[in-house]
């Protein structure tokens, strides 16, 4: 178990029975598997609503014992008796419960129930299992879910705010400050169900960043996730080194909010929703890098970010434009707290075009997006 103080604007869960009105901060649990990139999912979400009222999170990372994690939910049948004990799942029941990922849904199903009604369970991503087993649905809008308990958003809520991204920055400001315009932020995926990055597509990717900014005299900015294949990893340092900047090795503090606060433009490869998202959240040029591979959902995310103005797919080189950040996290926090029964002040922050509440239809192919997918020379 792990707490976060909501006076932070960190990471915050919390959990509440929609019917009833919770009396005073909110408490709030956070689960996931503790991946990096699922747990950043309901952590930032669980900080986004802490951001909106007063709340107390603890984040929980559920750990089963033996096989039994990789059970289909419908046969753990008895989840807490399986539970690790660091998993932390006792105790008084939260007002909000917000859960993500596979391993939570033995949990997530029976939380109401557990709780006698206290607690609001939200589940983000596509469960896959019947939505009326949780309070609320949060899947991303590419998953073409509806219903009256299921919000779409645009791609998964996240844990970036200006706010952090000011303060990441600063603590970074001695090694970025005196690095050349435009800086350029590389934010490398890695292999998946769908994607790959072969060290051939990673030599053409290096040539389509090398070029435009040695011409343009710019800074690279170059992260890697858990999931980058070694060999890619180590073609692209070694293709890229000699350029202003800093490659992240993954030693030492992580500097992936500081580098998307420093960077007039973010190149991110397309596997990943998460970092789309992020860097979309900046208001900053998003251009997308094509990897081996293809899925129809990444590329109807992919367009709805080149509807909302935010993201284009990468072509070689660099130009700017303006939009407005997209902001999903906070407008499901206030969902979140509207059905739970708290009185939320008008929500005056612009919004993208796109954001609308109810279904809609299925996301029409767009020919430009198509030919994007094609591998560049």
């Amino acid at each position: 178990m792990f707490p976060y103080d909501s006076a932070r604007q960190d990471d915050v869960l919390t959990s509440s029975e929609p019917s009833s009105r919770p009396q005073g901060p909110l408490v709030i649990w956070a689960l996931s598997d503790g991946r990096a990139g699922i747990e950043a999912q309901a952590v930032g979400l669980a900080a986004a609503v802490s951001r909106e009222t007063a709340a107390t999170i603890l984040v929980k990372r559920v750990g089963w014992k033996g096989r039994i994690g990789r059970l289909p939910w419908w046969l753990n049948w008895l989840p807490r008796r399986w539970l690790t004990p660091e998993s932390g799942i006792e105790g008084d029941w939260p007002d909000l419960w917000i859960a993500a990922g596979r391993a939570t849904l033995p949990l997530s199903i029976r939380a109401r129930r557990w709780s006698g009604g206290k607690t609001m369970v939200v589940q983000i991503q596509d469960p896959r299992v019947p939505p009326h087993m949780f309070d609320l649905v949060i899947p991303p809008r590419h998953d073409r879910l509806n219903g009256d308990n299921i919000l779409p958003i645009t791609g998964s809520p996240h844990r970036v705010t200006p706010a952090r991204l000011d303060s990441e920055y600063e603590r970074f400001r001695d090694q970025i400050e005196a690095l050349p315009h435009p800086r350029v932020a590389v934010l490398i995926g890695g292999k998946s169900k769908a994607f790959d990055l072969p060290v051939e597509r990673a030599a053409q990717m290096a040539h389509q960043i090398q070029l435009p900014l040695e011409q343009e005299g710019g800074s690279l900015l170059m992260t890697f996730s858990r999931r980058t294949p070694e060999p890619a990893r180590a073609l692209l340092t070694a293709r890229l080194r000699h350029l202003p900047g800093i490659i992240w090795d993954g030693e030492g503090p992580n500097p992936y909010f500081a580098f998307l606060a420093a960077a007039d433009y973010i190149l991110v490869t397309e596997d990943s929703t998460n970092m789309a998202t992020e860097a979309a959240s900046t208001g900053k040029p998003v251009f997308i890098l094509k990897m081996e591979g293809h899925s129809l959902k990444f590329r109807l995310f992919h367009e709805e970010l080149e509807r909302l103005g935010a993201a284009r797919p990468y072509g070689g080189g660099f130009h700017g434009w303006t939009y407005e950040p997209v902001n999903e996290t906070r407008r499901a926090a206030r969902e979140i707290l509207t059905r739970m029964g708290i009185e939320l002040p008008p929500d005056t922050a612009p919004v993208a075009e796109l954001l609308e509440s109810e279904p809609r239809k299925k996301p029409v192919r767009k020919p430009r997006a198509k030919a994007a997918a094609k591998p560049k020379g």
